[in-house]
């Protein structure tokens, strides 16, 4: 017989979490029959007696039993006492895959799952920039579809942080075209839907290299689709401003020497960037800016009677003038 395994899956994405624990219950199963094997329990009415009936329950007709609850972050870390105390002595034929959900998770019920052989898997946001892209690569490549260069491109961008819509759309377009079909640019178009969100850092590059009409795009796509409140956007743009202003006077060149002077842990590539911009604007535009952020600051908590939108094109296309 085998060892227990009990894998706890957490994120707060429920479309990727989905899909990690799809992937862990395909591994399990693997060629069995699902309906032999496979028990799953979900929605509001289970109760933790019953997992750990089911937990407890012998395999019939196979070696072993896979038994899966969703959504179990709706229950206390109290009323988990029955399944924690089951598991510290578990039946050897279970394998249980926990769909927590997103929070904490129970630290009794990491202890015991770690105990008797497994771990909590962490779901999240697939990263930015390399990593986002070859988080995406890599899905498309496990797609029975064929999406050639442009078609990937196109959806890469397409969503931008709404990376769990992904899923949907493979599942939409291998309906429409079968499995194994070349589909391009043109096939994938009229399915995509409304843009997803940009990061934050999108509109600062375009902001940096003086691009108006890039800068106005992403900030359409930061306050729609990503559904951002103005003063969001303002609170990225301060601190991005702010970094050079920081650094005007300093006489510092070096991107770690930056960083430390503005505090920053981790990466010092924003200290670089903001060192790089600081020289091509100079002091008296980093004032300059700063000046219009304050300006659209106070517009937008009522000195002015324009929508916030307005406003912060006009801001935005201020600030990428600067640099042209």
């Amino acid at each position: 017989m085998g060892k227990v395994s009990v894998q706890v899956f957490s994120g707060p994405e429920p479309s990727l979490l989905g899909d990690a624990v799809r992937a862990r219950i395909d591994e399990l199963v693997g060629g069995q029959d699902r309906s032999l094997v496979l028990e799953e329990l979900t929605g509001d009415e289970y109760t933790i007696d019953q997992v750990v009936d089911a937990v407890q329950t012998p395999p019939l007709l196979s070696d072993r039993r896979i038994v899966v609850v969703r959504g179990f972050n709706r229950f206390k870390s109290d009323e988990l006492k029955p399944l924690v105390e089951l598991l510290g002595d578990p039946p050897p034929t279970t394998d249980l895959v926990v769909e927590w959900g997103s929070g904490a998770v129970s630290k009794k019920l990491l202890e015991v799952a770690k105990a008797a052989g497994g771990e909590q898997v962490k779901v999240g946001a697939p990263g930015t920039g390399r990593v986002r892209n070859a988080w995406f690569e890599e899905r498309f490549d496990a797609s029975p579809l064929k999406l050639d260069a442009t078609a990937r491109q196109l959806v890469v961008e397409h969503l931008g942080e709404d990376v769990a819509r992904l899923t949907g759309l493979m599942l939409t377009l291998e309906g429409v075209y079968g499995f194994d079909a070349a589909v391009d640019e043109a096939e994938v178009m009229p399915f995509l839907g409304d843009e997803g969100g940009v990061p934050p850092w999108d509109l600062t590059d375009a902001l940096d290299r003086g691009d108006m009409t890039a800068a106005l795009e992403v900030l359409q796509r930061m306050l729609k689709a990503g559904g951002r409140h103005p003063l969001q956007v303002m609170s990225t743009l301060h601190s991005h401003y702010e970094r050079m202003l920081r650094l005007d006077g300093t006489g510092i060149s070096n991107d770690k020497e930056a960083a430390a002077h503005l505090g920053m842990k981790g990466s010092s590539f924003p200290a670089k960037k903001a060192v790089a911009q600081l020289r091509r604007l100079g002091p008296k535009k980093i004032r300059r800016a700063i000046e219009l952020l304050g300006e659209t600051d106070l517009d937008l908590r009522g000195k002015s009677a324009l929508d916030g939108d307005i406003l912060m094109e006009v801001l935005v296309a201020r600030l990428a003038h600067l640099t042209r």
